[in-house]
């Protein structure tokens, strides 16, 4: 038994779900929504703080340059240099912004004037992946052409030639269906499952607090509210962590469209 189990009984209690992701369009037009005004309002946002931290550099940094440089040299090195290898320096750019772009997308889930990250909404999650695909795709196809990268891509070497039949479409899904589906669906389902997580328990401690009457229950909403604490401090985490393994995966993919040798 969960709390939505417990929760959903209660009179009154609407149970968070899917329709907690539905947010009215602005002016009547059903696509203008908070959503969209996030990721809006974040490369605002992400192209403000890179201007201000790559002004006025000094030889001895100050504490946003400081903090801007760490950020740079995190993408670059730990995600760039050691994913990618001796060809990574072109490849920053993409990097950084990519990381910025999903690390503050995914923060206005624990924003208090948002509470609801950009990619819990599956389309922004695919539309994210599908730039990627192109990306390392596209690549791939200008090194290798049409033709060379199919068979880059899906024979590795060293296979007989007896096992063509089944390497080539099992590589051909892998590489070029699975990648980008599995990119987005990771990163939609962290998203989705941890804000509809923070709302069972914001929500349902609330209603237990305001709308019950048994003091157990009360006593109850204060710990299920007190318990999504824990839980934005563990989205926080995960908001972190998926923007890194986003990047991550994309500089793989890069270096394998790229690699001489599959």
């Amino acid at each position: 038994m969960n709390l939505l189990t417990v929760l959903a009984p209660l009179e009154g209690f609407e149970t968070p779900g899917v329709q907690s992701f539905d947010f009215p369009g602005l002016f009547g037009i059903p696509w203008l929504n908070r959503i969209l005004l996030q990721a809006v309002v974040s490369l605002i946002i992400i192209m403000a703080f890179w201007l201000v931290m790559s002004r006025k550099r000094a030889l001895v940094p100050s504490k946003g340059q400081f903090i801007g440089e760490s950020a740079y040299m995190f993408v670059r090195n730990s995600i760039g240099r050691d994913v990618i290898g001796h060809d990574f320096k072109k490849w920053v750019p993409l990097l950084v912004a990519l990381f910025s772009f999903v690390l503050v997308n995914n923060l206005w889930g624990v924003f208090p004037l948002t509470l609801v990250p950009t990619a819990s909404h599956v389309g922004w999650a695919y539309g994210l992946a599908g730039l990627v695909w192109v990306i390392y795709n596209g690549i791939g196809i200008r090194k290798f052409g049409f033709f060379g990268y199919l068979k880059h891509v899906t024979v590795p070497p060293g296979v007989p030639l007896w096992m063509y039949p089944l390497i080539i479409p099992l590589e051909f899904l892998s590489n070029i269906i699975v990648r980008p589906a599995t990119l987005s669906l990771r990163l939609f389902a962290n998203m989705f499952a941890g804000h509809l997580l923070v709302l069972v328990f914001v929500l349902g401690g609330e209603y237990l607090i305001v709308e019950s009457e048994p003091i157990f229950n009360k006593v109850a909403g204060v710990v299920s509210l007190l318990f999504s604490l824990v839980i934005f401090a563990l989205e926080l985490f995960v908001q972190s962590l998926q923007a890194y393994i986003f990047t991550m995966l994309t500089a793989q993919y890069i270096s394998s469209a790229t690699a001489e040798e599959h």
